[in-house]
């Protein structure tokens, strides 16, 4: 089987030569690489930006790991900015202008993702001609409720008390932001995919800070929105919902082709809860890549043996380190192919 449709067969419940593998964050600050390129940009913004920049990140983990999949490099911030909402990326992480009333949410906009983020469209074009068929190419957005968090706190949340005094003493304001968060990333994934990302992912990182009767009411419906919107263009969707082993029952149910699965729910158990129509995908530990290269294949073994072969993307539970060594990553992805042959091979 060519490497290029490992990914997307798994995706679609086909059968596969091996285990699938791409890395959350692949192209990221743990290579070398990535830190010159980032240094030749100056601020993070601009190397989400330009395009050339852009395609360049994201293609250095391909031919170093060989990974099953490039994901564009970008942040889930970027269609925020465009709402309306002033963005910085200083070293302590992103920080905006926070909006927390009917009147702030009434004044941010529903962006044209072509004619406004045009640099975004221009970088997947740029990737996948460079790509030629190699892997595939996966676009993505932030969710719904965890856009709303960072509108809502001004930058990564912690105890997440404003979003919650929002949530829960005025849910028709925190209704009306979310529509106009879920306009905006349909129409975000939509551009996406007509220049050509062949999968998009959903990334939900905060929403495991809701109990499952809230993650039915302030995250699952928009979710599920513009999981039914996207559809008929075709692009396999997938919905990470980070921290969320409560709410994966619920989630199996939104549509989604693919639900990636944190490091603190077991595969098997998460197979337990979804039933065997959507693709798993995850979850070793991104901190066992600091572990001795035996270390990281006996917990690599564990979560494939638990994975079964059976719809089984393998990923990190979340995006991997700055501190980890790129010969870990390396060895990660020889150990998941190797191993998941044999998996497949028995199947």
């Amino acid at each position: 089987m060519a490497r290029a449709d490992r990914f997307l067969n798994a995706l679609a419940g086909k059968p596969v030569d091996t285990t699938p593998i791409w890395i959350m964050r692949q192209a990221g600050r743990y290579l070398p690489e990535y830190r010159a390129t980032r240094a030749k940009a100056g601020d993070f913004l601009t190397l989400c930006k330009t395009p050339e920049l852009a395609c360049e990140v994201t293609l250095q983990p391909i031919d170093r790991l060989g990974v099953d999949a490039a994901i564009l490099f970008s942040d889930i911030l970027i269609p925020i900015e465009k709402m309306g909402v002033p963005l910085a990326f200083p070293e302590e992480g992103p920080r905006l202008q926070p909006v927390r009333d009917e009147a702030g949410i009434a004044a941010l906009r529903v962006p044209d993702a072509d004619a406004e983020m045009p640099f975004v469209m221009d970088a997947v074009r740029l990737i996948r001609r460079a790509l030629d068929g190699r892997v595939p190419l996966i676009g993505f957005a932030g969710a719904p409720f965890t856009l709303l968090t960072y509108v809502v706190e001004g930058q990564t949340g912690k105890q997440f008390t404003e979003t919650k005094r929002l949530l829960f003493t005025a849910p028709r304001a925190a209704h009306a932001l979310l529509q106009k968060l879920t306009d905006t990333v349909v129409n975000y994934l939509a551009a996406q995919i007509r220049a050509g990302a062949q999968v998009v992912q959903l990334f939900d990182s905060w929403v495991g800070q809701l109990a499952p009767d809230d993650f039915r009411v302030f995250a699952a419906p928009y979710v599920r929105t513009i999981i039914e919107r996207l559809k008929p263009l075709g692009a396999p969707v997938i919905y990470f919902a980070n921290d969320g082993g409560s709410l994966l029952a619920d989630a199996a149910g939104l549509g989604a082709d693919a639900l990636g699965v944190d490091w603190r729910t077991p595969i098997d158990e998460a197979r337990a809860k979804t039933g065997d129509d959507v693709t798993l995908q995850g979850n070793l530990d991104p901190c066992l890549l600091f572990a001795p290269i035996p270390q990281i294949e006996q917990r690599a073994a564990d979560v494939l043996r638990r994975g079964g072969g059976k719809r089984h993307i393998f990923n990190l539970g979340h995006g991997i380190l700055p501190p980890t060594p790129p010969a870990h990553a390396e060895a990660l992805v020889e150990i998941v192919h190797r191993i998941g042959s044999e998996l497949h091979r028995i199947k």
